[in-house]
């Protein structure tokens, strides 16, 4: 039962396979046994298996909430939880209990949601690994497959210790690993410039961004007010878009979602016919450092594509070049902004100096901040100093425009769908990933992902195969703003079309026996 989908769960539960205090149990029981993973900063068992225990009720009654009810979800440790510890993965939050529930959480404990917990991150959702909050890194899932172990046996230089596992990449990488691990069904993760579509590549996840506006804020702990949007982490395209569907719509909390676009329920169609479809390739995103294994998938993805009768098109994204500058610029001066309520005055972390309240503030910020955080403070406040303000903030500004039109450009010569990477490589190993500060890093693994964001586009990763080293790869669509739909509907073709294998972990659980009822035959391998 672990090992399927969403909607399969659903249907079990419908039918009466199984009880959801039964699903919510074996949810925790697994929680318990991937602890190592650290996914999760907060389990709220408790409160799952209460939730549990009323949904059960509704069934019996024969009164279900819809497809959400009685499953099990996962929420990134920066959206407000009410009664529950929210703490960003930092010093400056540990001990906040919010008094209110994010619109998003509220929405899926409306649709019967069980919260199995709160999952970790980069702190403050500044990071790109899941490996700089202050519980310490998350373990990929896929660092203990049957899949991973076996080509690491077969590779004579790779060194066989525990200690060498691999990144669940970030900053969503807690939810991540949740989900791929079979701890819940859904999570939702953060997506500022590729924090839910990088982890969900390197886990063999679906992660999907949905149009900026299209999901509501409220109650997200801000990093980046005018590029933030929750994400969505599941195992399929189909179980993305039921949660989709619980979430969109406008919400008068949040002055930047708009009318909800889309009809509810939110059901996918199944796409038989591609040719009438145009896919885009930006020739941009062939850079040197792409991963030779990711570029062969990418090229054998669009042959699928055009093979089936679609067409596809090179495209420009001239100002592609200027991106990852540009959304520094104007990430750390919205970071140094938004920092500037934690002061120890209201809420969370407070110094012990007392000499004056200058000296409180400081000590209270270094206390409570770790460098990275600190560090994109300190050059955002550069950014927007009133002699530095236009030659960086209103030039990124512009640039940001020029990046959104080139997308409006090429969507208006015709393409439905942009296709590129959404990571340089696969999941690398720990060891390796700190080896860079955490500045590089990030601009290194957002290089496909960050643009979108300042878009305001929506946009998904698809896992697509393994790599020569039995780790997953994903591919990335890039959709119109509010065709979330459509993006979705082919999405779903795709991901039909390539039938990525399931994870195997039976040396970590005993339940994997029931993974293996949900492993897929291979129609179409990007592989061969």
């Amino acid at each position: 039962m672990l090992g399927r989908t969403l909607r399969e769960v659903s249907a079990a539960l419908k039918q009466g396979q199984i009880t959801p205090t039964e699903l919510c149990q074996k949810c925790l029981s697994l929680i318990k046994k991937t602890k190592f993973l650290n996914a999760y900063i907060t389990v709220s068992e408790e409160v799952a298996l209460k939730q549990a225990e009323e949904s059960e009720k509704r069934y019996k009654n024969g009164q279900s909430l819809g497809d959400l009810d009685g499953i099990p979800v996962a929420v990134k440790d920066n959206f407000s939880t009410s009664g529950i510890e929210t703490t960003c993965a930092s010093n400056m939050l540990k001990g906040y209990i919010p008094p209110y529930n994010a619109t998003v959480v509220q929405k899926l404990l409306d649709q019967g949601a069980l919260l199995m917990g709160k999952t970790n991150l980069d702190e403050f959702a500044m990071g790109s690994g899941s490996t700089d909050g202050v519980f310490g890194p998350v373990k990929n899932p896929w660092s203990y497959s049957k899949q991973y172990r076996e080509k690491r046996k077969q590779n004579p230089h790779s060194k066989n210790e525990d200690s060498d596992w691999l990144i669940t990449g970030g900053s969503s990488g807690g939810s991540a690993a949740a989900v791929s691990a079979f701890t819940c069904y859904a999570a939702l993760g953060s997506d500022t410039g590729g924090s839910t579509r990088n982890p969900a590549a390197h886990c063999g996840l679906v992660g999907f961004k949905p149009s900026y506006g299209l999901v509501s804020r409220h109650g997200l702990i801000p990093l980046v007010n005018s590029m933030d949007v929750p994400g969505i982490l599941t195992r399929c395209v189909d179980d993305a878009a039921i949660v989709l569907g619980a979430l969109a719509g406008p919400d008068p909390k949040d002055s930047t979602t708009v009318h909800d676009p889309i009809n509810k329920p939110f059901m996918l169609p199944s796409l038989a016919d591609v040719s009438k479809l145009c896919i885009g390739i930006p020739k941009e995103y062939l850079v040197p450092e792409l991963s030779s294994e990711v570029r062969s998938l990418w090229s054998k993805a669009a042959d699928l594509f055009e093979s089936e009768g679609a067409k596809v098109l090179e495209v420009s994204l001239p100002h592609t070049s200027y991106s990852i500058v540009c959304y520094h610029v104007l990430c750390t001066s919205e970071v140094a902004s938004n920092m500037a309520r934690f002061d120890g005055l209201q809420y969370g972390h407070r110094c012990d100096i007392d000499v004056s309240t200058e000296a409180m503030y400081a000590a209270t910020r270094r206390e409570g901040f770790n460098d990275v955080v600190r560090g994109r403070i300190l050059s955002g406040n550069f950014f927007l100093l009133k002699e530095n303000y236009e030659n960086y903030f209103v030039k990124a500004q512009k640039v940001r425009r020029l990046i959104a039109n080139d997308f409006v450009n090429a969507f208006n010569s015709g393409v439905d769908v942009l296709l590129t990477p959404t990571t340089l490589s696969e999941a690398v190993p720990y060891l390796e990933f700190i080896k860079e500060d955490n500045r590089t890093r990030s601009a290194q693994d957002d290089i496909f992902t960050q643009a979108v964001n300042m878009a305001g586009l929506p946009a998904v990763s698809i896992p697509v195969a393994l790599s020569n080293q039995g780790l997953p790869i994903g591919l990335q669509f890039i959709g119109r703003a509010f065709c979330d739909q459509q993006l979705l509907t082919v999405a779903k073709w795709f991901e039909k079309q390539v039938q990525f294998p399931v994870i195997q972990l039976q040396e970590l659980m005993d339940d994997c026996s029931a993974v293996l009822e949900n492993e897929k035959l291979a129609s179409v391998s990007l592989k061969q």
